[in-house]
């Protein structure tokens, strides 16, 4: 059961009529917790995968959320970005160098 708090939470998946929480102490980005709650009581425009919200958790239940259209933009670009950057074949001097003993 998470900490009274408030917290950034990010849908990561749906289990029938759950949405399972990953919830992230505000600015520190990783996950200390999840929570599960019921997708009709998700603001309307965050019940998707990958949706960003703020919650405050009271008595280990979500007592409020507010979504956050803006961050979850932020987010996908940054994983857009770190996939394109990963997906890039080396040039062919990084290969050499990579394979290269003397250099």
């Amino acid at each position: 059961m998470p900490a009274d708090g408030e917290y950034t939470a990010v849908v990561d998946r749906f289990e029938d009529d759950l949405a399972v929480l990953l919830l992230e102490r505000e600015g520190e980005g990783e996950t200390v917790d999840d929570i599960l709650l019921p997708k009709t009581e998700l603001p309307e425009s965050g019940r998707h995968q990958d949706a960003v919200l703020y919650v405050s958790v009271e008595d280990g239940e979500v007592r409020d959320a507010t979504y956050k259209a803006g961050e979850t933009d932020q987010r996908a670009e940054r994983a857009q970005s770190r996939f394109d950057r990963l997906s890039q074949r080396p040039s062919e001097s990084e290969t050499e160098a990579d394979t290269d003993p003397e250099r």
